[in-house]
């Protein structure tokens, strides 16, 4: 990665998916909505970015009704390109998953009913997923024996600190409807969290996207893949459209975390330039870039440099 400013380039990549939502025989959810063209739209896109992202960590609600042939069906729409890009996958149990095809069909490992917490070492930045879920309950909760691994497992610094992955965000949510499946607890979560190398916390659920803190760390809810809640909507309802979907960016740098946007769409391109502009700005010392790139009244014409060169920026 190319360093054009004053910071390095992060030392880790991780691509940060929520709420897919699948159901069996591929039905439309709500008969409306084609949850796989999605999926695969939204790892078509990282795939062609060649970003290479050293993780893909998804945020719970993989399936609407914990069906096998939907977990199956995700396996196949997310594993193949994460081979291909070589980014291991995290998956996270949501409100809507079971346990046992979760443990069975995803992890490889025997049905069970017990929480899915793992730890997962990715080059020396550690994420924990933790299970929120209630069985058969759509609100989150953390058991007591969950909270005390989970400080355990916190008592000793990771070499790049932690990113906790769970699915209900401990943030408040200004949909009203929302409130009343939040994640119980909290403030028990928050004494554990307190202090240690917890970086960032990642969250789905509200098929929105949205950022808060939590006992001072930054909290960064992906918006689902699906359909997405409009926020806007008049107060007291729960308004959700095919649109808007998207997935994130979560770059680990060495003092700070920064979370980004991706909209999952095959817009038209109406503006930018190429690979090669940047190339061109790549091989220039910081104050000709400036001047080329940042002086309104530069008499540099980079377009102009670039067409000379046989590389000119994108129409």
């Amino acid at each position: 990665m190319v360093q054009l400013g004053q910071h390095a380039p992060p030392i880790h990549v991780i691509a940060h998916v929520s709420d897919t939502h699948l159901l069996g025989g591929r039905r439309p959810l709500y008969g409306a909505v084609d949850t796989d063209a999605t999926v695969a739209r939204a790892f078509a896109q990282l795939e062609r970015s060649g970003m290479r992202p050293e993780a893909i960590v998804i945020t719970g609600d993989l399936t609407d009704l914990g069906e096998p042939d939907a977990y199956e069906r995700l396996k196949g729409l997310v594993e193949p390109p994460a081979e291909r890009m070589g980014s291991r996958v995290i998956w996270v149990m949501g409100n809507h998953d079971e346990r046992g095809p979760f443990a069975e069909i995803l992890l490889g490992e025997p049905i069970t009913t017990k929480p899915q917490d793992r730890v997962y070492d990715v080059n020396g930045l550690r994420i924990i997923a933790l299970d929120t879920t209630v069985p058969g309950y759509h609100h989150g909760d953390l058991e007591p024996e969950q909270l005390e691994w989970l400080r355990a497992e916190l008592a000793t610094p990771a070499p790049h600190g932690t990113l906790i992955a769970l699915h209900h965000p401990p943030i408040p949510t200004p949909v009203e409807l929302m409130a009343i499946l939040e994640l119980d607890h909290q403030a028990e979560l928050a004494d554990v969290i307190r202090g240690t190398d917890v970086r960032a916390v990642l969250a789905g659920h509200l098929h929105y996207s949205t950022t808060g803190t939590f006992a001072g760390v930054p909290v960064s809810v992906a918006a689902a893949t699906c359909y997405t809640i409009d926020s806007s909507a008049e107060p007291g309802s729960l308004a959700g459209i095919d649109g808007g979907q998207t997935f994130n960016l979560v770059h680990v740098y060495d003092d700070q975390v920064v979370h980004s946007i991706v909209p999952i769409t095959d817009a038209p391109r109406v503006a930018g330039f190429s690979g090669a502009f940047l190339d061109a700005l790549t091989a220039m010392t910081h104050e000709e870039r400036r001047e080329a790139f940042s002086n309104k009244r530069s008499t540099f014409n980079l377009e102009d440099h670039l067409r000379s060169s046989g590389a000119a920026p994108a129409e």
